[in-house]
């Protein structure tokens, strides 16, 4: 029984860690309540995706993440846009 209430409240802090960073409270609940240490600990790792860079589709405006090559709304095909610090070629004196 103890091992169930040990289960029980670690899936509950499992699932609300990945439905804070963006993902499915059932699915965090099921994998951090499964293995209880192990499952929790895979939950405060999850990486956050709020994080990552975003970018607007010049077609319809939607806001998607860099990496994406087509928008997800409308279909357009997006480029992958050069770096703001790239280092520029200087030319020799």
């Amino acid at each position: 029984m103890a091992f169930v209430i040990i289960s029980l409240f670690f899936g509950l802090a499992g699932g609300v860690i990945g439905r804070i960073k963006g993902s499915s409270f059932v699915l965090w609940f099921l994998i951090a309540a499964i293995p209880p240490f192990v499952g929790l600990l895979a939950a405060v790792m999850y990486r956050v995706e709020y994080d990552e860079p975003h970018r607007r589709c010049p077609t319809c405006g939607k806001v998607v993440p860099i990496h994406d090559a087509l928008c997800t709304r409308c279909g357009t095909e997006l480029e992958y846009p050069a770096p703001e610090g790239a280092p520029q070629p200087v030319a020799a004196p």
